[in-house]
């Protein structure tokens, strides 16, 4: 199911300033971006010609900070789209309470067929066309959908170019040997481990409790294996092609390696499900790792989980969410289960701008610590206002950049006085 983003993060904006009683000036401010760019993005194929696409750069907010967000090559990018997912992350980063506002960027073309010189071409047109909306102090950007640690190289090799300055702290998710983080690849998956433990022990789940996870990618994948690692029983799994089954507990490991080997878990030695049966298996916790709007009102009505963490964006719907909660199930929102990854980020972030190198288990403890705090402070603003945690996320994610748009526009005032 396709949803809107823009209008996802302005009905966002709209519930989260009814609920804060926000003046006309805070609401304005809040459903448009600060700035939002387009350009057009040249680059040179194989056979020698120039072939132009559209790009686009959106800054949603920078009162807490630079912005922050992945920059995304896929043919359905728009306007619209970067523009709510830009605001989306606004929000995010204030619940995790990074430093960081949010961001997002992209670039409308199917790059499946392109070869790596190609790419290549074409991320650093892209840098150079956007090289004056972003640096370390104004926009971040990162990976996101088909883009990786090679673009982001590209990124900041070309920007050192344009601004004729080393400056990895431009862009987030480098490969280690450009100034990346250690645990960057499993970043979501660990801030989505924390998450779960923490709140099973909130709902005083069992210390073995049953585990699905829909999706086996690289977020999904990873989770399965950290969760059956500390002792939880993983008991079903899937991936676009179907899902499986085992009372028992599947052996992780070995789904990973019958999927690397014939491109599927079905293949593996379990019960084989379909995607629908799959969410309705008898467990504790259901983890949705897939793709948005991957669970609908008719199969929320089958969930038998008291817990779902949100590994992936937006999987519910939100007939699927109404459900979910009139039923007493507890949905910990992607905005906090997902935030893993630009935790990471900001951590990458944080790195290169002091000239740091953090270790593998530093950064872990920084992110579970983190990813805890925020969950504690989600349930504290949930528990007092007696909000479900996805409107209690976006409360406390807008009051926080509504707080710093405060704190900017005494400054503002201040000054002019002067």
């Amino acid at each position: 199911m396709t949803i809107d983003l823009h209008q996802l993060a302005l009905a966002t904006i709209d519930a989260a300033a009814d609920e804060l009683a926000l003046d006309g000036w805070h609401r304005a401010l809040l459903r448009r971006p600060e700035r939002s760019i387009s350009v057009q993005v040249p680059y040179v194929t194989d056979d020698g010609s120039v072939e132009v696409v559209p790009g686009y750069r959106v800054a949603h907010s920078t009162a807490r900070g630079p912005a922050k967000g992945g920059t995304r090559f896929h043919p359905d990018v728009t306007p619209e789209e970067v523009t709510g997912l830009a605001t989306l992350m606004s929000v995010k980063t204030a619940l995790m309470n990074l430093p960081l506002g949010g961001g997002k960027g992209g670039i409308t073309i199917d790059p499946k067929g392109l070869s790596e010189t190609e790419l290549e071409s074409l991320t650093r047109s892209y840098t150079r066309a956007i090289a004056g909306q972003i640096g370390p102090q104004t926009d971040v950007p990162a990976p996101d959908v088909n883009t990786d640690a090679r673009h982001m190289d590209w990124i900041a090799d070309e920007y050192a170019r344009v601004t004729g300055r080393h400056c990895p702290g431009v862009v987030t998710g480098k490969s280690l040997a450009a100034g990346g983080s250690l645990g960057r690849d499993t970043a979501t998956a660990a801030g989505c481990r924390t998450v779960v433990h923490a709140s099973a022990r909130r709902l005083g789940l069992p210390a073995d409790a049953r585990v699905v996870v829909q999706g086996f990618g690289n977020a999904g994948a990873h989770l399965a294996a950290m969760l059956a690692a500390d002792g939880l029983r993983v008991v079903g799994l899937s991936d676009s092609r179907g899902g499986i089954h085992d009372p028992n507990g599947l052996d992780v490991a070995a789904v990973g390696a019958t999927k690397a080997t014939h491109g599927s878990v079905v293949h593996h030695d379990a019960e084989v499900v379909s995607p629908d049966d799959l969410l309705a298996l008898p467990c504790d916790i259901l983890v949705p790792a897939a793709l948005e709007g991957a669970i609908d009102r008719a199969q929320a009505e089958t969930v038998q989980a008291r817990l779902v963490a949100e590994a992936a964006n937006g999987p519910c719907t939100a007939a699927a969410d109404a459900v979910l909660a009139d039923r007493g199930v507890t949905v910990v929102p992607d905005v906090l289960a997902s935030a893993g990854g630009v935790t990471v980020s900001c951590f990458e972030w944080q790195q290169n701008e002091r000239g740091e190198r953090w270790s593998a288990q530093d950064v872990a403890t920084r992110l579970s610590s983190r990813m805890e705090c925020a969950l504690d402070d989600l349930w504290r603003v949930a528990e007092r206002r007696g909000l479900p945690l996805r409107t209690a996320a976006c409360v406390l994610g807008v009051g926080r950049i509504v707080e710093a748009l405060d704190r900017r526009e005494l400054t503002v005032t201040h000054e002019l006085a002067s």
